[in-house]
């Protein structure tokens, strides 16, 4: 399943397929007894898929066959165990995705000639995504990580590990003292290549970064003065060969601090901006900045969620949800339309923005 969604992938996923281009979408548990729940409701929904899929006239039974493979290949593929709160199944002629979303999504189905992507990156924000790169005298290891794990990341190249003839532990050893092994020349191109390659990847998927290493191997960092000299460095060293566990012990303190920090620095900006008069509160407002483009930064609360049933002017009409025509994830929505138009979202904790009823934006003009 995936997790992480790079600008390249959601350009990707975002290209016109040939009708019908089917996602699925369903909201999963983390914790028994939902799973065996989420199994029944998964099967259930794929079902819903098929269904519409034998009911559509413009569907040839050739491209129809060919799209329910593909849903059932895709269903093979889903691993509950690993269930986070969300799971969006993408299907067309010839191929087939599950992403695995750490975001409630609406159950749905949905045919047209792209997939349904505003859940994934309204997910993807949610997570705040960042880099974690490790590194030591003959590995470099590179995490993904989000707000409360991370995953080692097998792109780029990474894990990067020295050639045996490049890298002589005896002759380490004999030197004695340990930084000596950060000095030979070797390394330092060892390095170099990590720091190139780290910097190809942060091209096409720009994150905070950071850097785990002993203090002797941060140094050799800052000397070499690429991407990793600005980023921020942990003094950590065994993590390049070390387990995701320990790489999220050592890396969640600098998260939760700079979690809090951001979550500080929104509250100020959006009560800078109620002072100039460029300030949007409630769904119904930000909803219509967004569409405006004008929404500069949003900010919403992590859990909120509202339905909606349509719009009636200005306004949107509030709905139940499970309400047959009740569009669920209309923060979603919302969210892709603010990143589209180039705005910055931030998501902040429940009770955050109590007074604007869990969603604000400050605004442009």
């Amino acid at each position: 399943m995936e997790h992480a969604l790079s600008p390249t992938t959601l350009t990707e996923l975002r290209r016109p397929r040939p009708y019908p281009a089917v996602s699925v979408l369903t909201p999963t548990h983390r914790r028994e007894p939902y799973r065996a729940q989420d199994q029944v409701r998964l099967r259930n929904v794929v079902a819903e898929a098929k269904k519409q899929l034998e009911a559509d006239p413009s569907v040839t039974r050739e491209r129809r066959a060919d799209v329910e493979r593909q849903l059932d290949q895709a269903l093979s593929e889903v691993d509950l165990t690993y269930a986070e709160d969300g799971l969006v199944i993408f299907a067309a002629p010839g191929e087939h995705q599950v992403w695995s979303l750490a975001r409630s999504v609406p159950e749905r189905v949905v045919l047209s000639d792209t997939f349904l992507t505003r859940n994934l990156v309204s997910a993807q924000a949610a997570e705040r995504p960042y880099w974690v790169l490790s590194v030591s005298a003959d590995r470099v290891t590179l995490w993904n990580g989000s707000l409360d794990r991370v995953a080692a990341a097998r792109v780029g190249g990474f894990p990067l590990t020295r050639a045996a003839e490049n890298f002589d532990p005896e002759r380490r050893e004999q030197i004695g003292d340990s930084p000596s092994k950060f000095r030979d020349e070797d390394t330092r191109h060892f390095l170099k290549d990590a720091d190139s390659a780290m910097s190809a990847i942060l091209r096409g998927n720009p994150r905070p970064l950071y850097v785990t290493g002993e203090p002797a191997a941060l140094s050799l960092l800052d000397e070499i003065g690429g991407v990793t000299k600005d980023a921020v460095h942990i003094p950590h060293g065994g993590l390049a060969h070390g387990t995701r566990e320990a790489v999220w012990q050592a890396i969640q303190p600098l998260i939760t601090a700079e979690d809090r920090r951001n979550t500080d620095a929104v509250a100020r900006e959006l009560e800078s901006a109620r002072g100039r008069k460029a300030f949007a509160a409630g769904v119904d407002e930000v909803w219509r900045s967004a569409r405006e483009g004008r929404v500069r930064l949003l900010a919403v609360e992590e859990n909120y969620r509202i339905a909606v049933r349509g719009e009636d002017g200005d306004h949107l009409i509030p709905a139940e949800s499970g309400e047959l025509d009740a569009r669920e994830d209309i923060v979603d929505e919302i969210v892709e339309q603010c990143l589209e138009t180039g705005a910055e979202v931030r998501f902040v904790p429940d009770g955050t923005l109590n007074d604007a009823q869990g969603i604000a934006g400050v605004l442009r003009y």
